[in-house]
């Protein structure tokens, strides 16, 4: 199968799992528990039908929308994600580089492969520096410091690792970081010697953001253990109020799922709020994000920016999303599977094909810009 023969997620899907070794695979394709939820946030969206109009002039058509202050090409951009380096070598730099040419903004995570410094001196593109709170309150004021003084526009405080999901797949695998693989593991990765090599032969592994503070030898610091031991299982709003008045401007929570919560992060000042439930990663069972959408713009849309991700596969689906009134939508496994499938370029064919998608079912819809979109284009089944 050749990039060319991709035309969907799941074909850059079954291209990523031919190339990758499983234990890496699962690690992006897994979840928690028993995976209900990574389930039903692909299929909230079935259960909603568009409604197009027609005879509108369609010719000409804007995807552009203002998000967190930034001014998007198109409604979709590439939410942070965690451990690029070892999807593919070109990590990071490949999709920064890929949402700078399409004009949306990208996400560094604190457990990113490429430092935050490194990619903004590349491109002058919106850019989200999503992080963590620590035991170690210095240690968030560094982090945020260090932001600043990179010039990001959007802090992003996610919410809902307060402790590891039980990601079943990884447990299986002995995925971790450094590795301390299963012999079934190892197995997997001497199936795939092309990774391997690739992996040697590019610059070595690390964690720029916070190398200086989380040690890498040999005890095996898991991505479970980092998130259980390392952050403080006792943060509260007003912690979180500090931090919204220290960094000082565009201010983004992620994990946001229930209208009292959205209520409080509009109450300490701010700025936008991603519904998510981490992909399914952290409490299975729990609720869509699309599901909860409605709910939540209702309660709090006029007075901050409403974002969503979780499922998101098709350019339907952001047009759902928008329809509820979603500012914007999160994407990721969607590039994680491209760029694991063959890098940069991988990751430029899926974000081109998504915005080809929008484009034409904006036309199909009967829609000229982004802001026409409204819940009379929708019916629930």
């Amino acid at each position: 199968m050749r990039l060319t023969n991709c035309h969907n997620f799941h074909d850059f899907r079954r291209l990523a799992r031919r190339r990758l070794p499983r234990p890496i695979f699962d690690y992006i394709d897994g979840a928690a528990d028993d995976e209900v939820a990574y389930r039903r946030n692909c299929e909230s969206f079935d259960g909603c039908d568009l409604v197009p109009n027609v005879l509108r002039g369609v010719s000409e058509v804007d995807m552009s929308v203002t998000v967190l202050g930034q001014k998007l090409a198109m409604p979709i951009f590439c939410s942070p994600t965690a451990l690029q380096r070892l999807f593919h070598h070109a990590g990071e730099r490949a999709v920064a580089a890929v949402a700078a040419k399409f004009g949306t903004m990208f996400g560094v995570s604190s457990l990113g492969t490429v430092s935050l410094e490194e990619l903004r001196a590349e491109h002058d593109t919106p850019q989200i520096y999503q992080f963590y709170f620590h035991k170690d309150r210095a240690l968030n004021h560094a982090m945020m410091e260090r932001a600043k003084t990179a010039g990001i526009e959007v802090m992003m405080l996610t919410v809902d690792t307060i402790t590891g999901g039980n990601r079943e797949r990884d447990l299986r695998t002995g995925f971790s970081i450094p590795m301390r693989l299963t012999f079934g593991g190892m197995l997997q990765f001497a199936l795939k010697p092309m990774w391997g090599i690739n992996y040697v032969t590019h610059k070595s592994f690390s964690l720029p953001q916070l190398d200086a503070h989380l040690k890498m030898d040999g005890s095996a610091v898991s991505i479970g253990r980092y998130l259980t031991e390392m952050l403080d299982q006792s943060m509260n709003w007003d912690d979180v109020a500090e931090m919204v008045q220290f960094w000082d401007g565009q201010f983004c929570l992620k994990g946001v799922m229930s209208v009292e919560d959205a209520r409080h992060a509009v109450e300490i000042g701010c700025t936008g709020i991603v519904l998510s439930n981490h992909g399914g990663r952290q409490l299975d069972g729990s609720r869509a994000a699309f599901d909860q959408l409605a709910e939540i713009v209702d309660a709090v849309g006029d007075r901050i920016d409403v974002i969503m991700d979780g499922g998101v596969q098709r350019g339907t689906h952001v047009l759902k999303a928008l329809s509820l009134g979603a500012r914007a939508i999160g994407l990721g496994r969607y590039y994680l599977f491209p760029l694991a499938a063959a890098g940069q370029p991988g990751v430029e064919r899926a974000l081109g094909l998504m915005r080809e998608e929008i484009e034409r079912d904006m036309k199909l819809m009967g829609c000229t810009k982004v802001d026409q979109l409204s819940r009379s284009n929708i019916r629930f089944r």
